[in-house]
Formats: structure tokens, sequence, C-alpha cells
């Protein structure tokens, strides 16, 4: 799971620094990142022929309900994306190749507003994804978007090395000489 954060510089997630886009001061809850906007990105199931995922937008911002919130995401599954629950889907695919950026927003009267600030304060959907055998992979990050925009602000993505890593292999588990000769025993009581 990771969160992207909107800002304005790409190693710092703050948007303290200037006036928001209603003119007022931003008043954003104390967290780690001092952020209006948390959008969290849950690989939830991994399934035999598709992949679920859940997205939570959380507002952070006191000052500002986000009325008619879009958000935009790029992955390469989009193609695949089969069901979406909760939010309203459309495909931007300008160049009709292929499907990798998704614009989603919020239900009329259900979730297109985040008016509060904090944990009451958020949206959420869920995908679920039909798997390529060809392409679709845990590894190295692929299982999160490229891109993330929110109301038009990108946001900061974490570095290459923050995304979580699959092990490349198991360690081997060796059984000692002793357990055969133990089940061989107990087999044979009267020996």
């Amino acid at each position: 799971m990771l969160h992207f954060f909107r800002g304005n510089s790409p190693y710092l997630g703050s948007v303290m620094n200037g006036q928001d886009k209603n003119g007022l001061a931003s008043l954003v809850q104390c967290t780690t990142h001092m952020c209006p906007i948390r959008v969290h990105w849950h690989v939830k199931a991994n399934y035999k022929e598709y992949w679920r995922v859940k997205i939570t937008v959380t507002n952070f911002n006191y000052g500002m309900n986000y009325s008619q919130w879009n958000l935009v995401a790029q992955h390469p599954n989009f193609n695949s994306l089969t069901s979406i629950t909760s939010f309203n889907y459309t495909a931007l695919n300008p160049y009709g190749l292929m499907n990798d950026t998704a614009l989603l927003w919020g239900i009329r009267h259900y979730n297109d507003y985040l008016l509060t600030a904090g944990p009451d304060g958020y949206v959420q959907s869920e995908l679920l994804f039909r798997k390529d055998p060809s392409t679709f992979t845990l590894r190295a990050g692929w299982a999160f978007p490229r891109r993330v925009y929110f109301n038009g602000d990108k946001c900061v993505t974490p570095p290459p090395d923050a995304y979580p890593w699959l092990p490349n292999a198991s360690t081997k588990s060796t059984i000692s000489v002793i357990v055969p000769l133990v089940l061989w025993m107990l087999a044979n009581p009267y020996f």
C-alpha cells in the first residue's frame, strides 16, 4: 500500500507555503506529510484471474471541502478494469492505443464531496482488474500507479525504492535425516 500526496515539490509534499485555491491559507491537520489530501492505493487481494485495489481519498484540509473532486491515475492495467464500486470512471486514452489512464470522480450526492477533514473526511472505492498472464506481476511496484493527480494537481509519489518488493525466492526448507528415521520408527513400533 502506498500513499500519494498532493503537492508542488517532487521532494516535499507540503502546499503550506502558498494560498489555497479558495484564497484562504490552508489549515491542514497535523500529519507527517502536512498535505491537504492523501490518496491511499492498497492492493487488497490477488486472485487467480483477477486482482483488487482499494483507493481511499482523505481530506486533511479543515478550511476546504472538495466538492465535485476528480482523480486521475495512470497504471498500465486500466485496460483490464472489469468493475469499480462507489466512484464514476472513464478511460482517458486520447490516442486510442492503450487505456493506461483513468479519470475517477465521486457519485453525485453519495461521495462527490470531501466535506470534513480528518478520519471522517474520506471517500473510497474498489477496483477489480483482470490479470493478463503475459504482463501481470506484483514485482518492483508494478501494482501501483505511475502518476496520480487530484483536482488537476500532481501528487507527490514515493521514490522507487519506497515501493514494496516481493522476495525473489523463498528459503529452502531442509529435512534432517532424523525426521524420516522417526517416521519409520512410528510406522514400525515393534522393531
